[in-house]
């Protein structure tokens, strides 16, 4: 079995299959999903002090802000991993 890691931003990656959704942060019930994922210790900071913009459920209950779009994190995750590769090699 393997695992599809994708980026949300300044190097940080998560597994594809973990994802329950992807949402912005903006409305009071997601801001009461982080609060309580604050509290119960399982929120995961990854916007590096920038301004969250996509907010990420994973089925281990877990919620991870990201400091990407949401829209930019769906788009990395429906992309073919071969294609991904590709530009990556390409970077390099």
């Amino acid at each position: 079995m393997s695992v599809r890691l994708i980026n949300i931003g300044f190097g940080n990656m998560v597994a594809v299959n973990r994802i329950v959704s992807i949402v912005g942060p903006e409305s009071a019930p997601i801001k009461r999903l982080i609060q309580e994922a604050r509290e119960s210790g399982k929120l995961i900071d990854a916007t590096y002090g920038r301004r969250t913009r996509a907010v990420i459920v994973c089925d281990s209950d877990h919620v991870i802000l990201c400091a990407v779009q949401p829209e930019t994190v769906t788009h990395r995750m429906t992309q073919d991993p071969k294609e991904e590769l590709a530009v990556d090699e390409e970077d390099a």
